[in-house]
């Protein structure tokens, strides 16, 4: 069994990471308007036109992205901000909610909101988050946590053993075992039918219906580091594994490290992280594309480093751009939308607005 499925597995990333991919564009018509079973969503943290054009500038192949037969914008401001962190920015697309920067499933008055995970998973959904970043660290926690402060990281592990979330990949070991309180939470984990793994390869290996991969003491590594198609890898995993729920499942999977890039005014960093989340979403892509019952959605929380592409060659793959900090800033991030509904994501919308439009697609109520 183990044998199968991990084979299974590896086909599936080296069709998504060496091939092309192509669809029947008269189905995808025919689907734009139908209702999910499931949905992916993806979150590029930091991602905005810029960086993808300079992904599509310096990639030797074009990516995945560029498929999506709809398109659209999100708006990003807080509730207390006309630019967001991240924190507010994974609460509204959790969430629903305008909030503080800083503050994480909670209303600004402290008042605690449910995820769509949370509420998904109330209905018999399968749950997923996946990221590269510890999975304590802002966007992905949004997703699971509620609290007030986004660095209160072991506050915040707590959170993951409330049952709400049926598998999670990413980093952040340190804040489930290297406590301040000497707590092990992975024995918890353990006790509620958890796999808890520390590797890719056991990661693949598992057959638990409920997995909990803690890949990286604090953040995974870059991809200039080595961290080279593990997000690709992570989301087939994901994928496999809450496929298996008769009534459907909804996944968030983030690309935490284009927004680092942008913090570091590293327009190298930014591409290899861009390229390296798109072929995670060529993963959700093809996953999406096999089964015919599954939305997916990309976006991103807001856009860090005010990038601005002063020049470049396609045929090259040269690029030439500006920062114009190395902080967020407040422009609008892109939607690329395919699968049943797909259509709904186009136009301009808040933030807010995939929570409840996730909740509609899938016929649950909080």
């Amino acid at each position: 069994m183990i044998i199968k499925r991990s084979i299974k597995l590896i086909a599936l990333l080296a069709l998504i990471v060496f091939s092309g991919f192509t669809w029947d564009g008269n189905s995808t018509k025919r689907k734009s308007r139908e209702v999910p079973k499931n949905i992916i969503l993806f979150i590029g943290d930091g991602m905005g036109l810029s960086q993808v054009y300079a992904a599509m500038t310096r990639s030797d192949h074009p990516l995945f992205i560029e498929k999506f037969p709809y398109t659209g914008f999100s708006r990003t401001y807080s509730a207390d901000n006309y630019i967001t962190d991240s924190a507010a920015g994974g609460t509204a697309l959790a969430c629903g909610v305008k909030t503080n920067n800083g503050m994480i499933g909670m209303k600004p008055d402290g008042s605690v909101v449910s995820s769509i995970i949370e509420i998904a998973h109330k209905h018999g959904l399968a749950t997923g988050v996946v990221s590269t970043s510890a999975i304590t660290h802002a966007t992905p926690a949004s997703f699971v946590a509620h609290n007030a402060g986004r660095g209160n990281y072991e506050d915040i592990a707590k959170d993951f053993l409330k049952g709400t979330v049926d598998l999670f990949l990413g980093g952040g070991e340190n804040h489930f075992r290297a406590r301040k309180d000497s707590l092990d939470l992975t024995v918890a984990l353990k006790n509620q039918g958890f796999d808890v793994v520390y590797n890719l390869d056991d990661m693949n290996k598992s057959t638990s219906l409920k997995l909990a991969a803690l890949l990286a003491k604090e953040h995974m590594p870059t991809v200039a580091a080595g961290r080279k198609d593990a997000l690709a890898e992570m989301t087939a995993k994901a994928v496999e594994t809450l496929g298996w729920n008769d009534k459907g499942f909804v996944l968030m999977v983030e690309g935490s490290m284009i927004d680092w890039g942008g913090h570091e005014q590293n327009i190298d960093y930014v591409v290899s992280e861009t390229i390296d989340f798109d072929k995670a979403v060529g993963v959700g892509l093809n996953y999406a594309e096999q089964k015919g019952n599954t939305l997916v959605v990309v976006t991103a929380d807001h856009e860090t480093g005010g990038i601005a592409i002063t020049g470049g060659n396609l045929e090259n793959h040269t690029l030439e751009v500006k920062f114009s900090g190395g902080e967020h800033t407040g422009v609008m991030v892109p939607v690329y939308a395919f699968g049943p509904s797909a259509v709904n994501f186009t136009g301009i919308h808040e933030n807010t607005f995939f929570f409840g439009e996730f909740l509609r697609l899938l016929k649950i109520t909080e």
